[in-house]
């Protein structure tokens, strides 16, 4: 089978297609032959090895596992011992951020990290559905959200800041987007109460006060963002911050609250992958989700997809359409 290859850490040069041997799927696994992955910030990253300290779970010197790539969407083509759920022929998507090796023909997967594709929809669409979700959850579920609370979402078209918002509104939140005057249109359909264009105004020095901020694009901080808390208001990021700040700012604001307004810092640390895949093809199911596509690109431009995320400039997902080489030659042969 044809998979994206990296032996060294680097930019996205250091990547390479190359024929490998299919995996077999071990117990509670099952192996999937893949039409369509993603490219996203957790790819880049883990292609980069940065931060540095990534390297205690990725490889020290090198990359312990060659294969990269976090999401996917196909067809299981053979199953494991002790798999119950899953069948040869079901049609599957799903994510682990651990890595998967989904950039390539075939990958094996946790049965626990794959559910069925919903009626009527392509693995196009299903393959960028998780992954942001799953992070956008992992901001709601560290704070007690009630119906009605005021959430301001800061990189509301990113992968992870789209899918907040769309999981916020089915939490009955109120939410405001901060976006670019070209996706003001795409955050006001994805739910959006109120946006507040970037390009125009500095969204810090919002007049309103809000109960939730949400950083899902990790530009700005909890010192900048703490005006606009309510009292009582929480403050999260996807990203560490400054010099790390927003690991150790939880432990700091958890003491010394009450000069701060009560107000406070927590670091989303995702968890329980299963939870978030459910719970989006619940609302896929039920019309109320969708991922926002960016670009797609074929699987032999892998490395231009990832030249393009690392600009940091994508809406929504970047998908990566995998076309096996039999399909290929038969598409040849009949054309």
């Amino acid at each position: 089978m044809k998979a994206v290859l990296f032996t060294e850490y680097g930019p996205p040069e250091v990547l390479r297609v190359e024929e490998v041997e299919k995996p077999v799927p071990g117990e509670g696994q099952v192996l999937v032959k893949v039409s369509a992955t993603t490219v996203n910030r957790t790819d880049c990253a883990t292609v980069r090895a940065k931060p540095f300290f990534m390297r205690l779970a990725t490889g020290l010197f090198r990359p312990k596992k060659t294969i990269p790539g976090t999401e996917f969407a196909g067809r299981v083509e053979a199953v494991g011992a002790g798999v119950t759920e899953l069948k040869p022929g079901d049609r599957v998507f799903g994510f682990d951020d651990r890595g998967l090796g989904a950039h390539a023909e075939y990958a094996v997967v946790d049965e626990e990290n794959a559910v069925t594709v919903p009626e009527g929809m392509t693995d196009e669409q299903a393959a960028p559905s998780t992954e942001g979700a799953h992070y956008a959850y992992n901001f709601i579920n560290k704070v007690e959200l009630k119906a009605g609370d005021t959430v301001l979402v800061n990189g509301a078209t990113g992968a992870i800041g789209s899918a907040a918002v769309q999981l916020l509104k089915h939490f009955e939140a109120t939410v405001t987007a901060v976006c670019a005057t070209k996706d003001i249109e795409l955050v006001r359909s994805l739910g959006a109460d109120r946006v507040i264009d970037y390009t125009v105004e500095d969204f810090t020095e919002d007049d309103r006060s809000y109960s939730f901020v949400f950083d899902t694009v990790g530009k700005s901080s909890f010192f900048r963002c703490r005006r606009l808390l309510l009292p009582g208001g929480v403050y999260l990021s996807s990203d560490l911050g400054y010099m790390a700040q927003n690991i150790y700012l939880p432990l700091i604001t958890a003491v010394i609250r009450p000069v701060l307004g009560n107000r406070k810092t927590l670091f989303p640390m995702p968890v329980d992958r299963r939870a978030s895949i459910l719970l989006v093809r619940k609302l896929i199911e039920e019309g109320r989700f969708r991922a926002v596509i960016d670009r797609t690109y074929r699987f032999e431009e892998i490395v231009e997809a990832y030249r393009y995320v690392e600009k940091g400039e994508k809406t929504g997902n970047v998908v990566i359409i995998v076309a096996h080489q039999n399909e290929t030659r038969q598409s040849r042969q009949d054309s």
